[in-house]
């Protein structure tokens, strides 16, 4: 079993700058593919970006060039440093982990508000 634990979400203005983390516990994390998603407001949750456990990357459209996905095997942690943030990366961030037998893997979230 894998346990996840997101934390780093808070209240930031129109262009800050904010960096999650994504905890796990056990000693599968590095054979896991991870993965942020996030769900708004009103919205359908959606992928941000993913790291597979030989640290190849994929972003979505909207988290290209402004996001950056990362983990530290070491740390059992995985980052999304977020950059030039908008009201509408306003939502909940999960992290999610995945590869390891049939199921997800999923934490509880973390808020991040962009607002003035």
């Amino acid at each position: 079993q894998v346990q996840l634990v997101e934390s780093g979400g808070a209240l930031v203005q129109p262009g800050g700058s904010l960096r999650l983390h994504c905890a796990a516990s056990g000693s599968i994390f590095n054979v896991l593919n991870m993965g942020w998603y996030r769900q708004g407001p009103g919205k359908q949750r959606e992928l941000v970006a993913t790291i597979s456990k030989d640290f190849t990357t994929n972003y979505s459209e909207f988290a290209e060039g402004r996001f950056t996905i990362s983990r530290d095997n070491t740390k059992n942690t995985m980052y999304l440093r977020m950059n030039n943030l908008r009201p509408e990366d306003t939502a909940v961030y999960y992290c999610q982990g995945s590869g390891w037998g049939p199921r997800n893997f999923w934490g509880q979230g973390t808020q991040v508000t962009v607002s003035s």
